[in-house]
């Protein structure tokens, strides 16, 4: 994969520059926010971001990321198991987070996690879903789909592997004719939404709970 790394601490950098290089990963290195925007014109599968930096925020430059590739899979490290950090990097689209100190290996475990799951495999051929129809099939197994299901399974396949954090799946059912929705909507709905597709919805694979963010599609489980 091609790997950007943002981390201040140049010890550290060179630590997970090498463990990565020594798998077969492409790594580019930033060590401050100036440097890191110089990066912003190369394509990168996997960005391995530093909250605290000597010039900056480092959910500034997960922000800039996002809006030029969609599509990227994000990592933040944070000094202090800061919560709001945490929450903030979620919404911007990250995909996990690690508080330091962390194993090297723990990370690396990380990083092969995105390999897999923007592997060969196509997401999409593991369950065909129809949201004009509000149907999804799964195998052989064809479910049918209320409104708020199918607004929240679609954010959930264009998402597979990242974090949704409740606002943000709160914001997807929001109905656009000003029906009020409430997290106790939101829990409602996504139990539905695993009764249909779960194997054992009493514990949840598929659509996993993220103990006080939100909830993670593993399509991989399919």
């Amino acid at each position: 994969m091609n790997i950007f790394l943002l981390e201040d601490d140049i010890s550290l950098q060179k630590g997970i520059s090498l463990k990565l290089s020594k798998e077969g990963h492409n790594i580019k290195c930033a060590n401050d926010i100036s440097s890191a925007i110089k990066y912003m014109k190369n394509s990168f599968d996997l960005a391995i971001i530093d909250v605290n930096l000597p010039d900056g925020n480092g959910l500034d430059i997960c922000k800039k990321f996002r809006s030029i590739y969609p599509d990227i899979h994000i990592l933040i490290l944070t000094v202090n198991d800061m919560e709001t950090d945490i929450v903030m990097g979620y919404e911007l689209g990250a995909a996990d987070y690690m508080t330091k100190p962390f194993s090297l290996s723990v990370l690396l475990s990380k990083v092969n996690a995105v390999k897999r799951r923007i592997g060969p495999h196509t997401e999409t051929s593991k369950i065909q879903f129809n949201p004009a129809k509000h149907t999804a099939t799964i195998g052989n197994k064809k479910i049918s789909l209320t409104k708020n299901e199918t607004r929240l399974l679609d954010a959930f396949i264009k998402n597979a592997g990242q974090i949704l954090t409740k606002n943000q799946l709160l914001q997807t059912l929001w109905d656009i004719d000003g029906e009020f929705v409430d997290e106790n909507t939101l829990a409602v709905n996504i139990g539905r939404l695993r009764g249909k597709m779960e194997d054992d919805p009493s514990n949840p694979l598929l659509i996993e709970n993220i103990r006080g963010v939100g909830y993670r599609f593993n399509m991989d489980t399919l």
